[in-house]
């Protein structure tokens, strides 16, 4: 488990950089396992020259015998399609790229430097948001690298894990882009996640599911470590992506909704649209692995997600009171224990649980318009008019 001590232990150091402790050799897996991308290559390795009497065994991949774990066909060849909607959607986040830089700034930059711009209220959201936002997208992004890819089968899920990871590139580029704009003090926003205890806290709840499927010993294969891994996705899609995210795009979408931090409002647009899209994709990946193996969907393991989703919810609604002790922006921190049980509700649902908190209705309609990945809309009189590609955006 990662700590939080003040000198950075070894075992976390790897959660920020990938490396590994000079310490400690990394160990082989267990019992010869080998990933599925070294298995063609592996298996041939040792081999002497084939002669015309031995040649070796070959057989094309079919599509009928992919799986999205524990599979055994060549993770190098992308075709036959089997998982025809991961591809789809890897286009569709193609099709969305866009970057930092193309949002101006200027506006943004001449409001927080005007005594009179913001409040203090709205100044202590942004810096909140950003606080957890700079870490948030740095730990999805190793979740995929140094975990989920690795243990996933099937090549389509690996072409899309392989964008997002990019995507959350963008986004940590994005917080930064905003962090140096605005001249924050980068010491106090990069550490909040150590320093600010809702924040902390949160972090703490998704790095033990990061830290279980990124361990060089961990495999797939049994039922205990299937449902490990399934979990993880279950962490990673539902309740980071599609819970823990969402209190700070409905307050930085809020402020430019009231003409306030326009460019910064416009960034976190883009950036709910890209995490819609993984949130979509994982439970997509989630609900086909459950299809390809029932046998991981227990009573006792379905009781173990719900609690997870009620402590997700718990921890959410901690930061919302946080970062707004006091209401603002036509919002308070009650209305957000709504929201969230909304949010959980769905999300709970399209995974095949039943709603936990019944009866909640969602307070702030308007946001649903925000994730129509369709045809960008005009919210905060910014100038992008097609939510398309870098090289297709159309200014004025």
């Amino acid at each position: 488990m990662l700590t939080w001590d003040d000198e950075v232990k070894p075992s976390s150091q790897k959660l920020l950089d990938g490396s590994h402790s000079n310490d400690r050799p990394v160990e082989p897996p267990p019992n010869g396992f080998q990933t599925p991308v070294l298995q063609s290559v592996a298996s041939t390795s040792t081999r002497t020259a084939p002669t015309a009497s031995a040649a070796p065994q070959h057989r094309r991949v079919s599509a009928v015998d992919k799986r999205i774990i524990n599979g055994q066909t060549d993770v190098n060849q992308l075709v036959p399609f089997k998982y025809k909607w991961a591809w789809e959607k890897y286009l569709a986040t193609c099709a969305n790229h866009w970057m930092p830089q193309e949002v101006n700034m200027t506006r943004d930059i001449a409001l927080w430097k005007d005594p009179n711009g913001l409040t203090e209220d709205e100044r202590r959201i942004v810096k909140r948001n950003l606080g957890f936002f700079v870490t948030a997208d740095s730990l999805a992004a190793n979740n995929i690298v140094l975990g989920t890819y690795r243990h996933i089968t099937a090549p389509e899920c690996r072409q899309f894990l392989l964008r997002q990871a990019f995507e959350e590139a963008i986004h940590t580029h994005a917080y930064q882009y905003i962090v140096e704009s605005l001249g924050l003090d980068e010491g106090e926003i990069f550490n909040a996640y150590n320093e600010v205890q809702s924040i902390r806290d949160k972090d703490e709840f998704l790095i033990p599911f990061i830290e279980a499927i990124m361990d060089p010993r961990f495999t797939t294969g049994t039922p205990e470590s299937d449902q490990t891994l399934l979990k993880s996705l279950i962490v990673f899609a539902c309740l980071m992506e599609g819970l823990f995210f969402y209190v700070g795009f409905t307050q930085i979408l809020a402020l430019g909704r009231q003409n306030k931090m326009t460019g910064a409002a416009e960034q976190y647009q883009y950036i709910l649209r890209d995490e819609s899209m993984h949130c979509n994709f994982g439970i997509d990946l989630i609900n086909q692995l459950k299809l390809e193996n029932p046998h991981l969907w227990t009573a006792e393991f379905k009781d173990e997600i719900k609690a997870l989703f009620i402590k997700a919810v718990e921890l959410e609604y901690r930061y919302a009171e946080d970062t707004m002790p006091r209401g603002v922006l036509g919002m308070n921190a009650s209305m957000f224990k709504g929201y969230l049980r909304y949010i959980a509700n769905r999300r709970a649902t399209q995974i095949g649980l039943e709603a936990l908190f019944p009866n909640e209705e969602n307070p702030f309609p308007w946001m649903s318009e925000m994730i129509d990945l369709k045809k960008e809309r005009n919210f905060f009189e910014t100038r992008v008019i097609e939510y398309q590609s870098g090289g297709a955006l159309s200014w004025d």
